[in-house]
């Protein structure tokens, strides 16, 4: 089938005319994304996994026949276990082949619940319970020996769970059970049980970082996962000769929809590049020989990896079959995409993405003008709109034009909440709008472009850092009167959370031995923060509440005021102010202190200096605009 053609927010009203209904029929659930694609494709090749670190190994190749069996055994499995409709399955697993079964054959079973293996001991136990999980699937201590040191410490901490499945451990330890026997002792031609699931049943629950202490549950029905499924493919062009390379984790929505499900409903190849993806450097050492060997189309991959594809050689590599590439999970800099695809010749399409909207919201138009620095327009069968709200976080009117306010979508794909009830309080506005808690502003063309967050995650290369785990950790310090965590922009990760201390009247702690304290106490590595500065003051608002905004400028100009010293050296004369900005959110003003004549070659260095910066910024000399 030919891929419909998306230049404009006409085309996408044009696809809207057939209803969705339509698109997804014969599709109630996730599982029968597999029985289908059995039936229509059972030779064709769904999965190729590459178990080590050479894009020149053999590699495992998986049919949609064998995936569908594979998946109708772990569901039996779970049943046997005495999983339910209600029930949870919970993995903590690298990007492997039996990270799918497991994926696809809990959401038959009862719900999945996807952990990040990184994450330390005590959150994974948190998580468990707040789920309260039935079953944990996870690497043995031969395979994965750090991991199951956390694993091996949870059993007595989880009280709901009743069964651990090793996968690729040959001797089991006591109290486990083998994956793979597991599979082997069930049939694959049919499941045993008799649940009839319906689209509204929920399949999958997704830790999501917030602004308070505990990550909140979100909660993804079947539907919502064929929705964005169906769209974002639809809006890819995805379709049986694409070889789609999956290196982001899955354990993450990215991973798990757009190079899972998507793929699989169009019967897609999907390419797993080693279990660390992205993670393992050789796979990015390797990148253009993995595509040449592969005849990959299209991949999804989040700004620092590309921006570290751009400086891997391709050595004559013939990557012409890549076509597209897709990014999100933070904004991308517009000189980064012009110098990717100049240099490849593959498209990029920025889009934009949460968790709570399943994956995908919105993408550049794959075949119209792709807008560097905007997420694009909003996906099919997705509305999207930019609000005013009041104080109270209250509806006052939709935003003109250019105009910034705080972005809403409603459609299939949006979930049903969070499993928390109180994390939903203020959530939605009339109608079931949700309140995505970005700001953002939309053009005239429907391209929407993002203007900062009202939420406070930190996005350290795609991975979301909640502030309040590290406020919470550095406020134990006895010398700690006040503490604010935010995000420092950084040319590599995107963002770096930095905090900002108070100490207390007669107390003392040096920079240094905070960060010993953030190191020994922040239950998560990617979230220690980088930086610590020691002040006499927080900025407060009105009500006493810290103003975060002025301490994200802050951080903003001490950035960029590095990076462009850097380029210069420490005898430059400039100065840098991030101020606020109505299109724009924020926008950083370099002010020149140099004669004319050496104007211009400085301005060319400062833009090299913030060419990976996403933060809008401005050269001034003079007083004038100089770039």
């Amino acid at each position: 089938m030919t891929a419909p053609t998306i230049r404009t927010l006409a085309d996408i009203a044009s696809l809207e005319t057939v209803p969705l209904a339509e698109r997804l029929a014969g599709y109630d659930s996730t599982y029968d994304v597999f029985r289908l694609g059995a039936e229509r494709w059972p030779d064709a090749t769904a999965l190729t996994f590459l178990p080590g670190n050479s894009a020149d190994e053999h590699a495992l190749e998986i049919s949609y026949r064998e995936l569908f069996g594979q998946i109708n055994r772990a569901a039996n499995l779970f049943t046997s276990l005495g999983v339910g409709p209600g029930d949870v399955v919970s993995y903590l697993l690298p990007n492997l082949l039996q990270t799918h079964y497991v994926l696809w054959g809990g959401q038959t079973a009862g719900i999945v619940n996807a952990i990040n293996p990184l994450l330390e001991a005590g959150q994974i136990a948190a998580l468990l319970n707040e789920v309260g999980s039935k079953v944990l699937v996870t690497l043995g201590p031969s395979a994965g020996p750090e991991l199951w040191a956390k694993v091996a410490t949870l059993r007595d901490r989880v009280p709901s769970l009743r069964a651990v499945l090793q996968v690729a451990e040959p001797n089991p330890t006591e109290k486990a059970m083998s994956f793979e026997a597991g599979l082997q002792a069930q049939p694959a031609d049919r499941l045993l049980g008799s649940r009839r699931i319906q689209p509204g049943d929920i399949a999958a629950y997704f830790h999501t970082g917030g602004t308070t202490g505990a990550p909140k549950i979100a909660q993804h029905t079947h539907g919502n996962e064929l929705a964005n499924a169906c769209c974002a493919g639809l809006v890819a062009g995805l379709g049986r000769d694409d070889t789609v390379l999956c290196g982001l984790p899955l354990f993450h929505v990215n991973g798990v929809i757009v190079t899972g499900l998507a793929a699989f409903m169009a019967g897609a190849r999907i390419l797993l590049a080693s279990p660390a993806g992205y993670r393992n450097k050789l796979v990015i050492e390797q990148f253009w020989r993995l595509v040449e060997r592969y005849r990959v189309t299209a991949f999804s991959a989040v700004p620092t990896v590309y921006a570290s594809l751009l400086a891997v050689p391709r050595h004559g590599a013939d990557i012409s079959s890549l076509r597209l590439g897709l990014c999100g999970a933070a904004p991308m800099p517009a000189s980064l995409i012009r110098g990717f695809e100049a240099a490849t010749g593959v498209r990029i399409l920025e889009g934009y993405g949460l968790t709570e909207a399943t994956c995908v919201s919105a993408l550049n138009p794959r075949d119209g003008e792709r807008r560097p620095g905007s997420i694009g327009l909003r996906l099919p069968y997705q509305e999207i709109k930019v609000v005013r709200l009041d104080e109270e976080g209250q509806y006052l009117r939709d935003c003109a034009p250019d105009e910034v306010g705080t972005l809403m979508i409603r459609g299939a794909n949006v979930f049903p909440g969070y499993r928390q009830a109180d994390a939903n309080r203020g959530l939605w506005l009339e109608g079931g709008w949700l309140n995505t808690g970005d700001l953002a502003r939309q053009d005239t063309d429907g391209y929407l472009w993002l203007a900062g967050r009202q939420k406070e995650l930190i996005i350290r290369g795609g991975h979301n850092i909640d502030p309040g785990m590290i406020e919470e950790a550095l406020a134990c310090h006895p010398a700690v009167h006040l503490v604010a965590a935010v995000s420092k922009p950084d040319a590599y990760a995107g963002e770096l959370p930095i905090a900002y201390v108070v100490l207390r009247p007669d107390h003392y702690a040096s920079a240094e031995e905070l960060l010993a304290h953030a190191r020994a106490n922040v239950p998560e590595r990617a979230a220690v923060p980088a930086e610590i500065y020691i002040v006499p003051a927080l900025p407060l608002t009105a009500v006493g509440k810290v103003f975060k905004p002025q301490l994200r400028f802050e951080a903003a100009a001490r950035a960029y005021t590095e990076a462009i010293e850097k380029r210069l050296g420490d005898g430059a004369g400039f100065s840098v102010e991030v101020v606020p900005d109505a299109r724009r959110g924020a926008l950083a003003v370099i002010a020149l202190d140099a004669d004319e004549a050496r104007c211009e070659a400085l301005v060319r260095e400062v833009e090299a200096a913030l060419a990976a910066f996403s933060i809008a910024y401005e050269v001034r000399w003079n007083g004038e605009r100089a770039s």
